[in-house]
């Protein structure tokens, strides 16, 4: 009863500041607060000030509440297991990580300019070249 009544008069103040915000010819910004204003007279009016008032005190609510925070971190905690378990020790999660590169051609990266217009150079040799195109770039803008 209380909240409802509140909420009535905080709208009641907003209409009429929007009033006295129209009179100084501020429109578009007594329409805005005119609308802000109408936002707790309607929760009154559809009863979800009631309901929410009603919950807040209820036990029942409280303890529901309760149920889904405990739910919240069981799945939180299986998530975070799940995800330890997942690629067990980070040395076997390495070596997986290093067998999927292994598995991609050393040469995929390369652009290909034609047939036989590049060398086949051997693996190892690859971040050299890498490296120094990085150098050529960074000389060419004089850093």
């Amino acid at each position: 009863m209380i909240a409802e009544t509140v909420c009535s008069a905080v709208a009641a103040a907003g209409l009429g500041i929007a009033a006295v915000t129209a009179y100084r010819k501020r429109f578009l910004s007594a329409t805005r607060i005119a609308a802000y204003s109408l936002v707790p007279l309607g929760l009154v009016m559809t009863g979800v000030v009631e309901w929410l008032a009603d919950t807040a005190l209820s036990p029942a609510a409280w303890a529901g509440f309760g149920v889904l925070g405990v739910s919240w971190v069981l799945f939180a905690s299986t998530r975070a297991v799940e995800r330890r378990r997942g690629g067990g020790t980070r040395k076997e999660r390495r070596q997986a990580g290093s067998a999927q590169r292994e598995a991609v051609a050393p040469a995929a990266s390369a652009p290909t300019l034609g047939s036989g217009s590049r060398p086949a150079a051997k693996p190892a040799a690859a971040p050299q070249e890498d490296f120094s195109d990085i150098e050529a770039i960074l000389k060419k803008h004089g850093i």
